[in-house]
């Protein structure tokens, strides 16, 4: 199956829902629950993890809304979820319990899916700030990125109908945010068959949708073309700003904006004068800038993944040029930002330094001309992972008046997760004086007692160091049964954090779990993804494969002992493993991937990872990505054996294509090698829509490497 050229075998599988590809599904799937997923050993880890996924006294992780926390809910009761809310006057003075009487529940996403016969997933509210009175709803059939959008009477707590002029969109994959009581920024594809859409099925027109009226007919404020990636829109509720943005392709953009208070529906947008490649953020009187590459700005260079920040004031002034910048942050070898969140007073970068995290803070000046000062983070644990989850910089602005300080967050304070791979997660009240306080903390989901964390380097073949962390769970000295997971890919970082099921299933049991920081991924910041797309693709492989070969040369175990895993893009570094690597392994675990580079472009989303991968249709498939696409790579058992595969995606998958996995899946089984298939119905990209489905895809995936990976060395006896 080498040549590209000759018919594809499977392409019948590509089809999603059709009787056949369904009924090869079930077949599959339903022979790999048996095998892997009965018997004693499998049964009890099927009900431990799902003890965890569903443990009532779970963090349950809060986005600040005013005078509330907000939060979705999931446990064996709700496996859809609740979505819910506590007065931050309660989650300030501690994390309150799942019984707690001043939870309120808002949606019953179990009882809305029973009612309406749907199996709706919960993805995500809109809240119209500053009065958070109402919500925009987004619901998802079964997982996919495709949503249904309902507007929620929030003091009602009830969806507001159609019949009461409340808003409403059928299912796509839209963006909407409020721009007042009656009226929506929209970026939608109405039609997906239709000129508003782009090639990969996401946004092509920013419209202005008023209350009572067909969206359709809503004016269209900004347009891209079909060939981009998407359209976007934003309104600035302090400064009364619109901007949009349309992306070429992944990694690109044009940014527009128009002063504030203008019509965009009567009024054209500025450029700004920015390359593509920059990132870009505005908030309030502030620009802020995250250059992916060497930036000039009034006669400075900036080097690529620095933190910049001008003043609007400048801009609208002139919008041909950029002021001179304030630099927030140039980066080094070893650090990068990772996130930005604006307070009302200050901005908080969240940066890695060798894949751990730090918290650096900045007040914000009153004046376009006044200094930004560096304040403290204190009281942060190090050699963990920080995730900044809720900073509410509008709090303070209470449109429905009359609320006590004591019953909403300084627009300043924010909450953190903080974790690392044998420390439980905490929820962390960051104030706005730079003191912390810890609000609450998972208890310990897996015993820690005598588990390692190492970090460590491998060499590429280019002589790149690779970063790897080794989790080495209790037991005997010498190699070990051992998972490696990387991904490598769109600037995403690998930071090792804590996995409850992970060290409940596999550490505990003396596994060893391994993650690589390899090229494609954002470790170190935006030239470490770069030295791996497109046509240095096989960079990233060639880390991965560098760090498996470190893993057997140091000891901590031996090829027929090492495992592979990975999803989606990790998914395709996977697929090269097995046919490009398989030597270096003893099994491995694909997920949710991309495996078919001739046509991934033509399948959902595909399209828009272009600039990630390259155009099948030009030269790039003949130049590189014909060289390494591992479904035109298998080569037939006889002549090159292959690790066992556990092969794994989701019906519902709107992004990823799970005729990827289907075809991939069919030729290794022409080709006479082991694979075991499991096709979740719903999950989406996700690959699992409840607590249930979380615990038996997890079941799944170590119960294979258990199965496959031998516990000893042959050596050893």
């Amino acid at each position: 199956m080498n040549s590209s050229a000759s018919p594809d075998p499977f392409l019948h599988l590509e089809d999603v829902d059709s009787a056949g590809a369904l009924e090869w599904v079930r077949d599959r799937s339903d022979r790999t629950v048996a095998d892997l997923a009965s018997g004693p050993e499998a049964e009890t880890a099927y009900a431990r993890a799902l003890e965890i996924l569903d443990a009532s006294d779970r963090i349950a992780w809060p986005v600040l809304r005013g005078r509330h926390a907000y939060t979705l809910w999931r446990d064996a009761d709700h496996p859809r979820g609740l979505r819910r809310r506590v007065p931050w006057s309660v989650l300030s003075r501690g994390a309150p319990g799942v019984d707690h009487p001043a939870w309120e529940t808002l949606v019953d996403v179990d009882a809305l899916a029973a009612e309406e016969g749907v199996n709706w997933v919960y993805s995500g509210t809109v809240v119209r700030r500053p009065a958070d009175d109402r919500a925009l709803i987004r619901l998802s059939r079964g997982g996919a990125d495709a949503v249904e959008v309902r507007e929620f009477d929030l003091t009602a707590r009830r969806f507001v109908p159609e019949s009461e002029g409340g808003f409403r969109l059928s299912e796509a994959k839209s963006s909407v945010s409020w721009v007042d009581r009656d009226t929506l920024l929209l970026s939608s594809p109405l039609d997906p068959g239709g000129s508003d859409a782009t090639d990969s099925g996401y946004p092509r027109l920013a419209r202005l949708w008023r209350r009572g009226t067909d969206p359709l007919s809503a004016p269209v404020i900004f347009s891209g073309r079909s060939e981009d990636v998407a359209v976007g829109a934003a309104y600035d509720l302090t400064s009364g700003r619109y901007t949009a943005s349309r992306a070429p392709d992944f990694h690109t953009s044009e940014e527009w904006f128009w002063s504030p208070e203008v019509d965009p529906s009567t009024t054209a947008p500025h450029r700004l004068p920015v390359p593509e490649d920059c990132r870009v953020e505005s908030c309030g009187d502030w620009l802020l800038l995250r250059p992916r590459t060497d930036l000039e700005v009034a006669g400075c260079t900036h080097a690529g993944g620095s933190v910049l920040v001008l003043p609007w004031a400048a801009i609208d002034a002139d919008p041909s040029r950029l002021p001179e910048p304030v630099v927030l942050f140039s980066p080094t070898p070893s650090t990068t930002v990772e996130d930005v969140t604006w307070g009302r007073g200050r901005i908080l970068l969240t940066i890695l330094d060798d894949t751990e995290s730090r918290l650096e803070a900045y007040t914000i000046p009153d004046a376009a001309d006044g200094a930004w000062e560096p304040r403290p983070v204190e009281g942060l644990p190090d050699h963990v992972s920080v995730d900044v989850l809720s900073c509410d910089r509008l709090s303070g602005a209470d449109a429905g008046g009359g609320m006590d300080d004591d019953q909403r967050p300084h627009p300043d304070d924010a909450v953190l997760a903080v974790s690392g791979p044998i420390v439980p997660p905490s929820l962390v009240l960051l104030r706005a004086d730079g003191s912390t306080t810890t609000l609450g903390s998972t208890p310990d989901r897996f015993d820690t007692t005598g588990i390692e964390v190492t970090r460590h380097t491998a060499v590429s073949d280019d002589g790149t160091r690779v970063p790897y962390t080794v989790m080495r769970g209790p037991g005997p000295d010498g190699p070990r049964p051992t998972i490696l997971y990387g991904y490598g890919g769109f600037e995403v970082s690998m930071r090792p954090s804590y996995a409850a099921l992970r060290g409940a299933l596999w550490l505990t049991g003396s596994g060893v779990y391994v993650v690589a920081g390899i090229r494609g991924g954002g470790e170190y910041g935006p030239a470490w993804h770069k030295a791996a797309v497109r046509e240095n693709r096989p960079r990233a492989f060639e880390d991965f494969a560098a760090v498996a070969r470190a893993l057997v040369s140091t000891g901590v175990t031996t090829r027929d002992q090492l495992g592979a895993t990975g999803g989606s893009n990790g998914g395709l570094l996977m697929g090269v493993m097995l046919t490009r690597y398989p030597e270096l392994f003893g099994a491995i675990a694909i997920a949710v991937p991309l495996l078919d580079m001739r046509r991934y472009h033509l399948l959902l989303a595909g399209a828009s990872w272009m600039a990630e991968y390259g155009d099948p249709d030009s030269a790039d498939w003949d130049d590189f990505l014909g060289a390494y696409s591992p479904y035109q790579h298998i080569d037939p058992a006889a002549d090159r054996p292959y690790p066992p595969v556990l092969m794994t995606t989701s019906t519902r998958d709107d992004r990823v294509h799970p005729g990827h996995a289907r075809k991939m899946t069919a030729a290794l089984e022409a080709a006479g090698h082991e694979v075991a298939y499991y096709e979740n119905i719903e999950g989406g990209h996700a690959g699992a829509a409840d607590n249930s489905q979380e615990a038996r895809k997890a079941v799944l995936t170590y119960e294979f490497f258990r199965r496959r990976l031998p516990r000893r060395r042959p050596d050893q006896g």
